[in-house]
C-alpha cells in the first residue's frame, strides 16, 4: 500500500490547473480568478467547467463533477484512488513509499508489475514483428489492408504479428533476460513437456487488450489459414487479466463514451476499430464473451446509457438477449440497433461509409420494446400462443428495472404498442416480480409483502415540505460556515463560535451535514484551523463533493464596475455576519413550524385532558417562538 507520506507528498504538490491542462484548454473569463473550459467529462458548446487555482478544485456547473486533482485522474481515466496517486507520483517525479507489507503480499505485487512488464514487452515484440519483418509486411499488412484498417488504427490500437514460428518470442524474450516462468504465467507460452515449450500465439494477428487506464493485459489473436482452429484465441485468465472484467477498447474509448454519454456495445476486435474510423470512437466489445455483470459496471462509469448493436442473425440474437435484461437490471437505459442479415459493425460500416454508417444507426435504434416486439413479430403474427410468449418476454425485461417510474412509462408504451389493456400488462409484471422476490428468498426469511402493481407506478415516498426547507437551510449554513467561520463578528468573536451557541440545541436532520457540522466541531474544539481544504484533503467522497460544490461559484462580480463606473459591489465577505443570524433564523423557524404541524397533528389524536393541556401548552410556546423569529426576518404571520 501507498504510504501516508507519499499521498501527503502528492497532495502537496499538485496543481490542479498543470494537471487539467493536461486534457483540456484553460482559460481566465476577463480579470476573474477561475479557469473556465469546456467541460471533459460531457458534451457542450459553451464552457462551463471551473477551475479555482487557490483551492485546488473543479467544478462543472453543467453535469456537477467536481472535487481535487485527485477526483479528476479517477474521473477523467477511470482510475482508483491508488492508480491516480500513482499517475501523479509519476507526473511530478515522487517517488513512492510503500507501507509494510505481508511478504506474501509483497510477493503479488511485484509480480503483477512483473507481468505488466513482460505484456509491454510482448505487444513491442508483437508490433515490430508487423512493422519490421518480411512476413509480417506482407501476410498481417495484406490483412489489415484487405479489412480496410489503416495505419493510424494500428499505431492507436498497437496491433501486431506473431511470427509462424513455434518459438519465435520465446527465444527472443529469453535472449532479454525474461524468466521462462513469468512468460508462462503471462499466457505467452506453453509448456508441453517439462524440457519443451512453445509460443501460444504464431501466425496470427495480434489484438491487444488493454484495461481501462491504458496497460496492456492480455491478447487476442486471430488465424490467418482458414485450416487452423480456433479461428480466434485469446490469453488465459492471469493475475492483471480477467475477461468478465474487460471490454476490449474501454481505454480507446472511455473519454469519447463520457463526453457523448452513450456507449455502443460491439462483439468483435474489428467492429470496434471499424467503428472509430467511422468516427464513432464510444464503442466497446465484449469480445466474443458473453456480457456480464462486472463488464456493465465498468460502461457504469462513463455513462448510464447503453446502445447494443446486433448482428442480422436473429437466432444469434435470441442467445444473447440476456445481456439487454442485465443492463436493465444495473439501473441503465439500453438502446439497440440490428444490421441486415449477414452483416456486422464491420462489414456493414465499410459497405456504406462513413456518414452512411452513422446515419444508419440514428435511423435504426430503438427501445428494448421495440426490438423485442419486432423479435418475436413474424412467428408470433398468427399464433396467440406465442403472442402471449412474447408479451411476457418484454414484461420479463421491464421487470428487471429497478426504477417505479421507468417501469410505469414502459408498461404504458407496451400497451400502446401491443394494443392491450395497461390493466393486464400491470397484472401479468406483478406476477413476475412477486415470482422473482420468491425466488430470491432465503428459506428461512418471512415471506414478503405483496408488492402493488397496479396501473399506477410505484416510487418512493417524497420527503415532507417542512424537511426539504429544513435541508436547503442546513446546506446554506454549512456552506457559510465553511467559507466564512473563522471571520470575527462585530464583537470580534469567531463565526463558528457564535453558530455553535446559536444551534447548541439543533439536530441536523440531513447526515451529510451533520457529518461535515461534527467534523467541523471537533476540529475547532481541539484548537486547530479548518477551511474547505481541510475537508477536502480528509472528508471521505460524499463530503469532498458536497464542499466543493458548495465553494464553487459560478459568476463572479467584475472588477470593472468599480474600475470603470465606480459602482461598488458587495461581495459576501462584507455581509457574513448578517448573513450567518439571517440564515440561522430561518432555519430555527422551519424546525419550528415541523414541530407545530407534527403537534397539531397529535391534538387530533389526543384524548387524556392532561395530554391534551400539555400539547396545548407546548403549542402556543412553539407558536410564540415561530412569531419572534419571524419579527427578526421582517416576515408577517397570518392571523
Amino acid at each position: 500500500m501507498i504510504s501516508k507520506a507519499t499521498i501527503q507528498e502528492v497532495q502537496d504538490r499538485m496543481d490542479i490547473v498543470d494537471i487539467v491542462s493536461d486534457f483540456v484548454t484553460l482559460k481566465r473569463k476577463g480579470s476573474g480568478k477561475y479557469l473556465w473550459a469546456n467541460c471533459p467529462f460531457h458534451d457542450e458548446k459553451t464552457p462551463s467547467f471551473s477551475v479555482t487555482p487557490d483551492r485546488g478544485i473543479y467544478k462543472c456547473f453543467g453535469c456537477g463533477k467536481s472535487g481535487d486533482s485527485i477526483n479528476f485522474m479517477m474521473e477523467h481515466d477511470g482510475l482508483s484512488y491508488v492508480e491516480a496517486i500513482r499517475y501523479l507520483a509519476g507526473k511530478y517525479g515522487i517517488e513512492i513509499q510503500e507501507t509494510t507489507m505481508s511478504d506474501k503480499d509483497q510477493e503479488l505485487q511485484n509480480e503483477k508489475e512483473s507481468l505488466y512488464i513482460v505484456l509491454d514487452y510482448a505487444a513491442d515484440f508483437f508490433r515490430r514483428n508487423l512493422s519490421d519483418t518480411d512476413e509480417g509486411r506482407s501476410i498481417a499488412g495484406s490483412y489489415f489492408r484487405e479489412r480496410g484498417i489503416n495505419s493510424q488504427s494500428i499505431e492507436k490500437f498497437q496491433l501486431g504479428y506473431s511470427l509462424e514460428k513455434w518459438t519465435a518470442l520465446f527465444e527472443d524474450a529469453t535472449a532479454r533476460a525474461y524468466k521462462e516462468e513469468l512468460l508462462e504465467k503471462a499466457g505467452l507460452i506453453v509448456r508441453k513437456s517439462e524440457d519443451k515449450v512453445y509460443d501460444r500465439f504464431r501466425g496470427r494477428v495480434i489484438f491487444p487488450i488493454h484495461n481501462v487506464s491504458g496497460r496492456v493485459i492480455a491478447f487476442g489473436a486471430r488465424t490467418l489459414r482458414k485450416d487452423d482452429k480456433p479461428k480466434y484465441l485469446n490469453s488465459p485468465e492471469s493475475d492483471v487479466y480477467h475477461k468478465s472484467k474487460v471490454l476490449y477498447g474501454i481505454f480507446q474509448a472511455k473519454n469519447h463514451i463520457r463526453q457523448q454519454d452513450k456507449c455502443y456495445l460491439v462483439e468483435g476486435y474489428t467492429d470496434v476499430i471499424s467503428m472509430h474510423e467511422a468516427d464513432l470512437p464510444n464503442v466497446v466489445a465484449s469480445s466474443g464473451t458473453a456480457l456480464t455483470t462486472d463488464q456493465i459496471k465498468l460502461i457504469s462509469r462513463f455513462t448510464k446509457n447503453i446502445t447494443v448493436l446486433y448482428d442480422g442473425d436473429p437466432a444469434g440474437i435470441k442467445a444473447s438477449l440476456r445481456g439487454i435484461d442485465m443492463i436493465l437490471e444495473s439501473g441503465m437505459n439500453v438502446r439497440t440497433v440490428v444490421f441486415p442479415e449477414g452483416h456486422d459493425p464491420d462489414s456493414y460500416s465499410r459497405e456504406l461509409g462513413t456518414s452512411g454508417f452513422q446515419k444508419y444507426l440514428a435511423e435504426h435504434e430503438q427501445d428494448f420494446i421495440s426490438f423485442k416486439a419486432a423479435l418475436y413479430a413474424s412467428e408470433a403474427a398468427r399464433d396467440p400462443i406465442k403472442r402471449a410468449e412474447s408479451i411476457k418476454e418484454i414484461l420479463y425485461s421491464i421487470s428487471k428495472i429497478p426504477d417505479g417510474l421507468k417501469r410505469a412509462v414502459y408498461v404504458k408504451d407496451t400497451s400502446r404498442m401491443l394494443e392491450m389493456e395497461e390493466s393486464v400488462l400491470w397484472s401479468e409484471l406483478n406476477k413476475l416480480m412477486i415470482k422473482e422476490q420468491r425466488s430470491q428468498r432465503k428459506p428461512d426469511m418471512p415471506e414478503p409483502p405483496l408488492p402493488d402493481y397496479s396501473q399506477e407506478p410505484v416510487t418512493e415516498e417524497q420527503p415532507a415540505a417542512h424537511e426539504e426547507l429544513i435541508a436547503l437551510h442546513e446546506r446554506e449554513f454549512i456552506r457559510l460556515l465553511i467559507k466564512f467561520g473563522s471571520h470575527p463578528d462585530d464583537e470580534e468573536q469567531p463565526m463558528h463560535e457564535v453558530a455553535r451557541q446559536e444551534l447548541e440545541d439543533v439536530e441536523f436532520i440531513t447526515p451529510i451535514y451533520r457529518e461535515i457540522f461534527t467534523m467541523y466541531t471537533k476540529r475547532v474544539q481541539a484548537g486547530e484551523a479548518v477551511d474547505a481544504d481541510y475537508f477536502i484533503r480528509n472528508g471521505s467522497e460524499e463530503v469532498k463533493k458536497i464542499v466543493v460544490d458548495l465553494i464553487s461559484d459560478r459568476h463572479e462580480v467584475s472588477s470593472l464596475w468599480f474600475e470603470r463606473f465606480k459602482i461598488y459591489v458587495p461581495s459576501e465577505e462584507d455581509l457574513v455576519g448578517r448573513m450567518f443570524f439571517t440564515n440561522m433564523a430561518r432555519l430555527k423557524r422551519s424546525i419550528i413550524q415541523k414541530l407545530i404541524d407534527e403537534h397539531k397533528e397529535k391534538l387530533k389524536n389526543a384524548t387524556d385532558p392532561d395530554e391534551i393541556d400539555e400539547l396545548l401548552h407546548i403549542q402556543q410556546e412553539l407558536k410564540r417562538t415561530e412569531k419572534q423569529l419571524a419579527d427578526v426576518l421582517g416576515i408577517v404571520i397570518p392571523k
